[in-house]
């Protein structure tokens, strides 16, 4: 099947699964068009195009949900992305910030041999250099129980499992305080006037974080 999408549909499918609860859940066109920067005329289109294909279904006034192909679909898209990133920062020494738009082409390389090696060769890893999980052959993907950083107690500590958003000027700022993968973080004070927090890194001295970047912290507590 995934031999038969052109780039444009992979990517919709991709975003579908990001917006509907891990595939679970129905988008409506408004969300799909913003996600997608597109107009809602255009994913109207592109969803009577892929549920003709028997990758979504849809209902009107209800959105679009994925079928059980359209997730294997995009659980497959989602699977080369984050073995690429891995690729690209542990063997050609990219740093996470840089990783993400060239992903975003290799993961339309269609030949599953080339994947299955490519994984083999990376010692299959779990999760990407953002701390994602990566599904596995199967779309079997492990699941965390995870927090964002804004959303945890004063006094609460954890360590720092993922980053859900791969803005790359927010991960070149991550590098510059010390915050990367593994770090332990506690939370010793949070700003109600604007909802900034104060950490400590590694038991480090402590600093403030904006509130976007502490929504984009993922830990599982400690």
């Amino acid at each position: 099947m995934n031999a038969e999408l052109s780039f444009t549909e992979e990517n919709y499918l991709k975003a579908m699964y990001h917006l509907s609860s891990e595939g679970s859940g129905s988008v409506n066109t408004n969300t799909l068009a913003e996600s997608m920067k597109t107009s809602p005329a255009s994913v109207h289109d592109m969803v009577k195009r892929l549920s003709g294909k028997k990758l979504l279904a849809h209902q009107k006034y209800r959105g679009a949900t994925l079928s059980s192909k359209g997730k294997e679909v995009a659980l497959s898209i989602i699977r080369k992305h984050r073995l690429w990133e891995v690729f690209l920062v542990e063997k050609l020494q990219f740093k996470w910030d840089e990783v993400h738009e060239v992903a975003e082409q290799l993961e339309h390389i269609k030949s599953p041999l080339l994947i299955s090696r490519l994984d083999e060769f990376l010692g299959r890893p779990k999760v990407d250099p953002h701390g994602d999980p990566i599904p596995d052959e199967h779309g079997n993907m492990k699941k965390t129980i995870k927090a964002a950083l804004s959303n945890v107690s004063i006094g609460t500590q954890g360590v720092m499992v993922s980053v859900s958003n791969d803005n790359s000027t927010l991960l070149k700022h991550l590098d510059k305080i010390g915050i990367e993968l593994g770090v332990k973080i506690k939370v010793i004070d949070q700003i109600d006037f604007d909802g900034s927090i104060a950490i400590s890194i590694d038991e480090g001295n402590p600093q403030f974080i904006s509130k976007p970047i502490a929504d984009s912290l993922m830990i599982t507590v400690l």
